[in-house]
């Protein structure tokens, strides 16, 4: 039995989920700590001393060892088991979507999504969406050819690229960004959801949900 670790998190977020899926699938101890970065929570001196670039998520071992950045997180967690690929050449093809994913995806899904549903609806930064959502797109059509000839971004398996991926582009349309024009792209999503022990990300709330509504 690997060692119980602490995870630091805040639930609607994409980045923590991805940790507490897998952790979920591999079936590992977890202790989990809400922390509420969409109130400030993640600049309280608790926090900063474990992380104090105030992000969440942070993950902590039992000897105080902490480790930041979620992806980072997936392949120490998924070290050694199916997650990873054992080729080098595979491993490195799915690292390359990883950083796809924190480079060219997440900055858009993930921000459009987060400034529909977790900021005023008279937020100056609003006026980002139209740009945002159309960064957003390109990054899918990206993941969409690559599904047309595969079924996974791990390689031949499901995986931490696919972990990855998935967080932010389940739920892309509560910023505001479609996925009705992207087959593979649905198809691959319901595979992951089809996985053992899969969780999926917690309902919003009603104030998000009505930010969500006046953003489309």
């Amino acid at each position: 039995m690997k060692d119980n670790v602490t995870v630091h998190g805040f639930s609607p977020s994409g980045n923590c989920h991805k940790v507490r899926l897998l952790l979920e699938q591999l079936g590992r101890p977890y202790t989990w700590v809400e922390v509420r970065s969409d109130i400030g929570a993640t600049h309280s001196p608790e926090f900063l001393a474990i992380n104090p670039n105030a992000k969440v998520p942070a993950l902590v071992r039992e000897d105080g060892a902490v480790l930041t950045e979620s992806n980072a997180m997936l392949c120490w967690l998924a070290d050694g088991t199916s997650f990873v690929p054992s080729d080098a050449w595979q491993r490195a093809q799915a690292l390359s979507w990883m950083f796809f994913e924190q480079y060219s995806h997440e900055p858009y899904v993930a921000v459009a999504r987060f400034i529909s549903g977790w900021t005023p609806i008279d937020s100056p930064r609003r006026a980002e969406l139209p740009r945002l959502r159309e960064r957003a797109h390109a990054a899918l059509a990206v993941m969409e050819r690559h599904l047309a000839s595969h079924d996974w971004f791990t390689g031949a398996h499901y995986g931490v690229a696919d972990i990855a991926l998935f967080a932010y582009t389940a739920v892309a349309d509560e910023g505001g960004v479609s996925l009705a024009s992207y087959p593979a792209i649905n198809a691959w999503i319901e595979r992951v959801r089809a996985t053992p022990k899969f969780v999926a990300l917690p309902d919003n709330d009603n104030e998000v949900r009505a930010r969500i509504a006046a953003s489309v």
